[in-house]
């Protein structure tokens, strides 16, 4: 979730900063540059070794081999991959994660929260204080896949998960990673209209 900025110019983008309005095909993804891959694909997901094991096991050839690549290379790696990739999300209810966003990362995080829009301000309270009790117990920030889930739907799920003991509850916070990365490569790769 780095790097990525719009030029607003017509002027063919650099490889270290494609504009955010870019939607390469599998094809594209498959040949372009490791350097302007590894930007794309961390917007997906903000661990560098699931990037960097992305990029390795090009090409992929269809979208599908995408998706199953991309949960072989997740399910591959451990605890400080996983917080990594967390430390790239806001908060439930929050505008930025502790690691910087590009532009694109941004507008997916606030499109995937886009349930919390216009709750009432005690939902928005309780997520805030379940939010700091959640890091405080974990050590990371509440993951959930939020994309169509509203406010309470959240809270609730955060203050079960809350009751979880820590390993169970790393198991279950890297899977709903896996489902994000999956729904944001959908997106990357202009697939995510298709549920």
């Amino acid at each position: 979730m780095v790097g990525l900025r719009g030029s607003g110019s017509s002027a063919a983008p650099s490889h270290d900063q494609p504009p955010t309005s870019v939607n390469p095909t599998v094809a594209e993804l498959d040949l372009m540059p490791a350097d302007r891959a590894s930007l794309l694909l961390s917007d997906c997901c903000g661990s560098t070794h699931w990037v960097s094991g992305m990029v390795a096991r090009r090409p992929f050839g269809s979208i599908e081999r995408v998706l199953s690549i991309a949960d072989d290379v997740w399910n591959s790696l451990g605890p400080d991959d996983w917080r990594e990739a967390f430390s790239h999300h806001p908060r439930i209810g929050e505008q930025r994660g502790s690691a910087r966003q590009s532009e694109r990362g941004a507008a997916w995080a606030a499109g995937e929260q886009a349930g919390v829009g216009g709750a009432p301000d005690y939902t928005l309270k309780s997520l805030a204080s379940v939010n700091r009790e959640y890091e405080q117990r974990f050590g990371y920030i509440y993951i959930v896949c939020a994309s169509g889930k509203a406010a309470d739907e959240m809270l609730a799920g955060a203050e079960q998960r809350l009751r979880n003991d820590a390993g169970t509850e790393l198991l279950v916070a890297a899977e709903e990673q896996r489902k994000i990365t999956r729904l944001r490569l959908e997106k990357l790769l202009g697939q995510g209209d298709r549920h």
